[in-house]
């Protein structure tokens, strides 16, 4: 016989202690959550478009009890019988017929549980969920996940509601096996220097040895098997091992090709039939964070001291890379209702805008194994935080669950060809950190040990930012007012791990959650907050929507449609210029990932280049355009001019390509209300591979126009992936 999976029909209510028995059950649909089953039961608008994130304040400090009936087929004498799970959220029970079988808290570690014979088929199987953890009550921050792996995002945030989800997250099911069955099964490998040979291994654990034969097959990304072992295990545990000449390697997006191989175990029985079976796919890669340029400061070399910037560079199977990428959040409040098709146009949005890095930032859930396979086929590595986040971690208790937590983490992801770097997590060395962690403090000495003795070939950092990272900022103009255009230029950073520039969601989106007798003009009314376009954040009064910033460039608006136009212009032309920028202060810098990809509720005004669920942005086209691998870039001074000023802006080549680029021409056009002035035609050399090419600058006065915004057009003739467009505005 196979493995045989078998659903359950589960229903959940509310508790106000751990030992009551609740009152009122729900159907309860899983994975999910408790608060979708309670109010999809009562009527309760969901609060994504509807209804208040508030109603669902009273869920989070409950008890919730799941139960299940066990409808088990009769078991055969060579028949076992198993409870497993992928996850709870978060400090749960599982219970037998009233016995504790199991006591947890964490949501990260899968859960499998044996169904002992001597329950009979109708026994019932609970689950008690716990209130959320919270550190204290002194109010509801984020501050209160400081002693638990829960995401912090739940807690609040400025682009989250305060909505703590609880229940059952992952798949759960009753498998029947075979008395004797594969318990796990994992394939690893390590490439010679050459990046040549693949020296492979898989390890088996049996729950019992030497009844049927182990059957091991690599198979390459057409399905041919290229290597085959068998094997009688004398134990429970077994390994083997071959090598596999020239693998083809898998690279990001943009630098090649994604060639996943697969893993084949079997369990065969005497009369040749399977038993059970696992599968892994595999791609071949070397992943190393190096060092950019030398880092010393010139102003000490009579003194020696250390680097000023953590090696930060991707090199990727021996080739040095610019890491161009987005941070990556959550796509629900809900981490129940997320699934495969979830993530797919997100994170095929993502490539077609020629990203190849994602940061799953600390403050959310480690995503679901959907995200990581797509990623694998798409190119988009990885660079996975673990749960923590703004936060000062600590306590006895809290690190016991986080060498647990980091522990399933490590295992469940390591094999994934796109995950391509660990971090300890998000912000946790700056003082609004609840003071500021160090690398003495014992949760991130846990999670390095973790990492080093699980995954030893895959870099680690501390936090970020960490040391030469840029974080931010995240408007267009300073508290100053200096432009975007102006201050980052004159930045030197290794790494910028966060930036953004905010800008409204789209107006049909805005027209389903803020009231028709609030939308215009916006205010700081009850919709518009809640929706964070007014005081979100704390580094800029009017964050996210920045109206009276808007107003001061554009002038009055006479209706919603001109105000989200006017803030997607702004967001769309900023982001483009950071990637650009970022790319032009290669080879320092090596890493630009904008804050941030995606969000995971509609908002009326956020960071995110993809509005929820997955409408994009101007600002997802925008930054394709500078994230081309070969283009033709300008750097000007400014985006608002006024007549009679020079306009002025340096041209280059940007090069992040794999590929040599030969010599060619750029022509500069200034097109003022429609009319065409040459500026130059630029002659550029030829260049190797990941390149850049510093040009001319332009310089031009500006006449008075009728139009509001002007344009300049780099054409190269011949090469016109290479032309780019960029868009003005006249005071």
């Amino acid at each position: 016989m196979v493995v045989k999976r078998f659903s359950l029909h589960w229903e959940v209510g509310p508790a106000t202690a751990a030992d009551l028995t609740p009152v009122e059950f729900v159907p309860a649909q899983v994975p999910g959550a408790v608060q979708l089953d309670w109010a999809r039961a009562h009527g309760i608008p969901f609060p994504e478009f509807a209804g208040n994130s508030a109603g669902y304040r009273w869920m989070e400090d409950s008890f919730w009890l799941y139960r299940a009936r066990l409808s088990l087929l009769t078991l055969g004498q060579d028949e076992q019988a198993f409870f497993v799970c992928g996850g709870v959220d978060y400090r749960f029970q599982v219970r037998l017929s009233g016995r504790i079988v199991f006591d947890y808290e964490g949501m990260f570690a899968p859960i499998e549980i044996p169904l002992c014979l001597e329950f009979a088929p109708e026994s019932i199987l609970e689950i008690l969920v716990f209130p959320a953890p919270k550190s204290h009550h002194n109010g509801d921050n984020s501050l209160q996940a400081n002693r638990s792996t829960k995401p912090a995002v739940s807690y609040g945030w400025d682009f989250h509601p305060r909505l703590i989800p609880l229940g059952i997250w992952e798949n759960a099911a009753v498998e029947v096996r075979p008395a004797a069955h594969l318990c796990a099964v994992e394939t690893s490998y390590l490439l010679d220097n050459a990046l040549e040979n693949a020296e492979l291994a898989v390890d088996i654990q049996l729950n019992l040895p030497a009844v049927s034969t182990i059957r091991w097959q690599i198979l390459d990304p057409g399905g041919a098997v290229v290597l085959e072992q068998t094997a009688k295990p004398d134990s429970t545990r077994l390994r083997l091992s071959s090598r596999l000449e020239n693998p083809r390697l898998w690279w990001p997006n943009g630098q090649g090709d994604q060639p996943l191989y697969t893993s084949r175990t079997e369990l065969v029985g005497r009369a040749g039939e399977i038993l059970d079976g696992r599968e892994q796919r595999l791609g071949f890669r070397r992943i190393r964070l190096v060092r950019n340029v030398p880092d010393w400061d010139p102003t000490q070399d009579d003194f020696p001291r250390g680097p000023l910037i953590v090696p930060i560079v991707f090199e990727v199977n021996g080739r040095q890379i610019f890491a161009k990428g987005s941070n990556w959040v959550s796509p629900d409040i809900f981490p129940g209702r997320i699934d495969g098709e979830t993530y797919r146009p997100l994170l095929q949005m993502a490539r077609e805008a020629n990203l190849n890095i994602l940061r799953c930032w600390g403050g959310a859930i480690v995503q679901k194994e959907a995200f990581f396979d797509q990623c694998d086929e798409l190119g988009l590595m990885v660079w996975q935080e673990f749960p923590l986040s703004c936060n000062y971690y600590e306590g006895e208790d809290y690190l016991k669950v986080l060498d647990q937590e980091s522990r399933a983490i490590i295992l469940r992801l390591r094999g994934h060809p796109s995950l391509a770097l660990w971090c300890g997590g998000n912000e946790l060395f700056n003082v609004w950190s609840g003071g500021g962690m160090s690398e003495q403090d014992l949760a991130i000495r846990l999670l390095n040990r973790n990492t080093l003795e699980m995954d030893p070939t895959r870099p680690f950092l501390n936090t970020a930012p960490l040391y030469g990272m840029g974080h931010g900022f995240y408007v267009f103009c300073l508290p100053d007012g200096t432009e975007l255009y102006q201050y980052l230029p004159q930045r030197r950073f290794a790494a910028y791990s966060e930036f953004g520039v905010s800008g409204p969601s789209p107006v049909n989106i805005l027209e389903k959650i803020i009231p028709a007798e609030e939308r215009f003009p916006p205010r700081r009314s009850p919709a518009w907050i809640a929706r964070h376009a007014f005081g979100a954040w704390d580094g800029s009064p009017g964050s996210w929507l920045e109206y009276d910033f808007l107003v001061r460039f554009f002038g009055a608006f006479s209706n919603l449609e001109e105000v989200v136009e006017a803030g997607q212009f702004i967001q769309a032309e900023g982001l483009r210029f950071f990637f650009e920028e970022s790319r032009r202060q290669k080879p320092y810098c090596s890493l630009a990932l904008n804050w941030c990809l995606n969000e995971p509720w509609p908002t009326a005004a956020n960071s995110s280049i993809i509005a929820w669920p997955a409408q994009p942005k101007p600002a997802l086209d925008k930054v394709r355009l500078g994230c081309r691998p070969v283009l033709a870039s300008a750097r000007p001074a400014r985006l608002r001019w006024k007549p009679g000023q020079i306009f002025t802006a340096d041209l280059f080549i940007l090069n992040d390509s794999p590929q040599a680029l030969s010599a060619g021409a750029v022509e500069a056009i200034l097109v003022l209300d429609g009319r065409e002035v040459r500026l130059m035609t630029w002659d550029y050399p030829a260049a190797a591979e990941n390149i850049n090419i510093t040009g001319p600058q332009l310089r031009f006065e500006l006449p008075q126009l009728k139009s509001q915004r002007f344009e300049l057009v780099l054409h190269s003739p011949g090469k016109p992936e290479l032309d780019s467009t960029y868009s003005f505005l006249m005071a």
